[in-house]
């Protein structure tokens, strides 16, 4: 079998442990829809010259950050696990390459962060009126917005992994850098561009802050511009960004990815 096939079959087995989970699943779930319930309730009024909300401009940069909660967290907390329980170790022994099991945990998150994405957008419909996007422009720059965002976060989520010496500190380890991530970003700040200088400069280095930008300019009109860090959505450096945080990880996953814990001899 191909590598790809490989791939695709081990992320049939990782959907069904994560089902099988359920409690894992319903905090998976819950985390970023209820921040987002609770922060989008203390804001109120619209920002002058635009018909947005503080909680509508708080929704895309929700949605971002359910991503990568969904990606970099929980993809970094079960790689951890499979390497502390010595799934990983059984599973060097099998004639499947690296890439293989790389591939089958990022469809497993890619599949789960669709789940995220529909609670959180049916969530800004509902609570904040959310409009959603009419134009299938938008729908594409969502997409490929996803699409790069998932992958880079997934990949920097399995570097990150390397970084736990055992399953019980992988939590610590990799919610440590989420939150602060999340905060440079911007995602719990509106508008983004009240930020201080040297926070934007620090978000800007990480997927992030280009992911929730993406989302804001699909979900958004263009009459918050003035509110961004700059009066533009910037696609081209957004798409150049997240690419070249993909390409980034995946050579860092090639070089640092091991099959066994470091408390293993």
């Amino acid at each position: 079998m191909s590598t790809l096939a490989l791939g695709a079959a081990r992320a049939g087995v990782e959907l069904r442990q994560f089902w099988r989970e359920r409690d894992a699943v319903v905090f998976t779930f819950a985390l970023p829809a209820v921040l987002l319930t609770l922060l989008g309730s203390l804001f109120s009024g619209v920002y002058d010259g635009s018909t947005v909300t503080p909680a509508q401009y708080l929704v895309p940069s929700m949605i971002a950050a359910g991503v990568a909660s969904t990606t970099f967290v929980n993809l970094g907390i079960g790689i951890a696990t499979d390497r502390d329980d010595g799934t990983l170790k059984r599973l060097r022994g099998l004639p499947m390459p690296p890439l293989a099991y790389l591939i089958g945990k990022i469809l497993l998150v890619v599949a789960v962060t669709l789940a995220e994405v529909l609670v959180l957008v049916a969530i800004g419909v509902g609570l904040f009126s959310v409009d959603l996007p009419r134009d299938p422009a938008r729908w594409l720059t969502f997409g490929w917005v996803f699409l790069l965002g998932t992958v880079a976060c997934a990949l920097l989520g399995v570097v990150a992994s390397t970084l736990a010496r055992s399953s019980r500190s992988a939590a610590a380890v990799l919610n440590l850098p989420y939150v602060v991530l999340c905060f440079v970003s911007g995602i719990y700040f509106s508008p983004v561009g009240a930020l201080p200088h040297w926070v934007i400069q620090g978000g800007s280095l990480f997927p992030l802050k280009w992911m929730a930008q993406g989302f804001r300019s699909a979900f958004l009109p263009d009459t918050i511009l003035p509110y961004e860090v700059v009066p533009s959505w910037e696609h081209g450096r957004t798409a150049l960004v997240l690419a070249a945080w993909c390409i980034g990880g995946l050579v860092l996953c090639l070089t640092t990815f091991r099959w066994r814990g470091r408390q293993t001899r």
